[in-house]
């Protein structure tokens, strides 16, 4: 009976642990294709995040550029700029041409009065770009008023673009044209 029982569990191997080969590369096929399709999605999800941080950041230089006019008693300016490697703005003391800013960040003023505030530069690699319809702006150190009233754009790389609306009094609106970026009204 011994020797019967020994064949008998040579007959039948035990139960298999693990995966074949085939399996192993299915798996690996569709863990492929799911990450090819949310790859687009993942790249669309961080230019908007990028698109709307430069947006942000812009409305609360505004209000820093009002607030260190009146601290400083002195005229401050939001001045732009583009260069070969893309686009640029600065915050800044002094006449408007006093100071120049360049996108990888850097600024510098031909007027040793004038003083830089902060500097911001967007690549073209950023993928972002700023503009907008006047070169400079003022703020007024005694009633914090914005001259001349502007736009000022965010675009990226896929045309959609955030809006900023500073008005005479310094105060800014937020829009998107057409409506193409969610989360903002349309203008």
């Amino acid at each position: 009976m011994q020797g019967r029982n020994t064949l008998s569990r040579q007959c039948h191997p035990a139960s298999q642990h693990g995966l074949t080969l085939v399996e192993l590369l299915v798996v690996i096929g569709l863990i492929a294709t799911l990450a090819g399709l949310a790859a687009p999605s993942f790249t669309d999800f961080l230019q908007r995040q990028r698109l709307q941080g430069y947006a942000s950041e812009m409305t609360t230089n505004i209000q820093y550029a009002r607030s260190e006019a009146v601290a400083r008693n002195r005229n401050t300016r939001l001045s732009f700029d583009t260069d070969a490697g893309g686009t640029c703005y600065l915050l800044h003391t002094g006449a408007a041409a006093d100071c120049t800013c360049s996108s990888n960040g850097g600024a510098q003023c031909s007027n040793p009065d004038a003083v830089v505030l902060k500097s911001v530069g967007l690549a073209a690699a950023s993928g972002v770009t700023v503009s907008a319809n006047v070169t400079t702006m003022l703020f007024d150190p005694v009633r914090g008023t914005a001259s001349p009233a502007g736009s000022i754009n965010f675009t990226d790389s896929r045309a959609n673009t955030i809006r900023h609306i500073v008005n005479i009094m310094g105060r800014t609106r937020t829009c998107s044209p057409d409506g193409a970026v969610s989360g903002y009204k349309p203008c």
